[in-house]
């Protein structure tokens, strides 16, 4: 296997570099944002997307602001840096993980009340890079935790992107993967191509392809072919938000993946980091699903397939039911049914060793 990692987000001295992933895997291209605007609208075009790069991406986003705020005293760097706050969390709804990582950036902003700006500058930066790091050591205990349920499978079934293009680390559910390639070099995946905005076909290919794993990529409507044939062991997935009863809003086409899953008697995985639980929501019915561009839909990748006047529906996410998920992978550990319960002692259990 390739042995370079992939870094979608890179922080050098008090920039923001992003590699602009609407390119990939054709062109390799990377963004500078030295203003919070042009993190935010990062956010929002999906220069950067997955819900863990998406949080650090925001803190970054808090830090650039803090930086270069002009403020003179610590009540006008303080507007300054709310008034950034304000418009990342504009940015795009669903994913748990963005408010995460602004609710901490928010609360280290007023632990420092009263400290001169360029000290609460530098504070700031620190701790963007801390909830980077804090991401790459949790992914890569996601993935040991759930190579395990892995273990032993041939071919393995993936929808959206999941991987270190996603995430500050080497990924969630791809990391399980790769993870488990590591002791099993015949393991196969199958990676669907997630219309309408393709993030499997442009980014998990990409990936899977550079960790130099046996795969095959498909439309999205055969993934029902191949398990009525037995060709997928396990499904395992990524999560934008899981509420307590373990309903979880994933890339859409997640829910009809799952539905498939259990009528054919196969196992169906969410892998997440903690950062991703929302248990203060009971349910699923609870959470935003973002709608997107028609043009997603209607000119995928800039390419007309339909009428742009047409009507077009395009929920960004969808929902799986937690009586439909076999297991939450988290790096904590493995939880399952009833998640009510489970969720909160992994997330009780994160937050103690915080």
């Amino acid at each position: 296997m390739a042995s370079q990692k992939l870094r979608p987000i890179l922080w050098k001295k008090g920039t923001l570099h992003l590699l602009e992933q609407r390119l990939l895997p054709f062109r390799e291209k990377w963004v500078k944002c030295d203003t919070v605007e042009k993190v935010a609208r990062a956010i929002e075009d999906m220069t950067v997307r997955g819900a863990p790069a998406i949080g650090i991406t925001a803190a970054y986003g808090v830090a650039v602001a803090a930086l270069r705020s002009k403020a003179g005293t610590p009540l006008a760097f303080k507007r300054d840096v709310e008034k950034a706050l304000l418009r990342l969390r504009k940015t795009r709804p669903t994913a748990v993980n963005l408010f995460w990582a602004l609710e901490r950036m928010q609360l280290r902003l007023k632990e420092m009340t009263g400290a001169n700006p360029s000290d609460q500058g530098r504070w700031l930066e620190r701790e963007a890079l801390e909830i980077h790091k804090e991401d790459e050591a949790l992914c890569g205990r996601l993935g040991k935790n759930g190579a395990r349920l892995l273990a032993g499978c041939r071919n393995v079934l993936t929808h959206c992107n999941t991987g270190a293009l996603a995430t500050g680390g080497d990924g969630t559910a791809l990391s399980a993967i790769t993870t488990a390639a590591r002791k099993n070099r015949k393991l196969h995946v199958w990676v669907d191509e997630t219309r309408p905005y393709l993030q499997g076909a442009r980014l998990t290919a990409y990936e899977v392809a550079h960790a130099g794993i046996d795969f095959h990529l498909i439309t999205d409507n055969m993934s029902a072919s191949l398990m009525k044939q037995g060709r997928v062991d396990a499904i395992i997935v990524g999560a934008d938000r899981i509420v307590a009863n373990g309903d979880t809003a994933n890339k859409i086409g997640t829910y009809a993946l799952a539905v498939l899953a259990k009528a054919h008697g196969i196992p169906f995985y969410v892998s997440a980091p903690t950062t991703t639980l929302d248990l203060a929501k009971s349910s699923g019915k609870e959470i935003v699903i973002e709608q997107r561009n028609p043009r997603e839909v209607t000119h995928p990748q800039g390419v007309a397939i339909a009428k742009e006047d047409y009507p077009v529906y395009n929920p960004a996410f969808d929902v799986t039911p937690g009586e439909l998920i076999t297991a939450i992978v988290l790096e904590t550990g493995i939880c399952r049914a009833p998640y009510h319960r489970s969720l909160r002692s992994a997330l009780a259990q994160s937050q103690a060793s915080a």
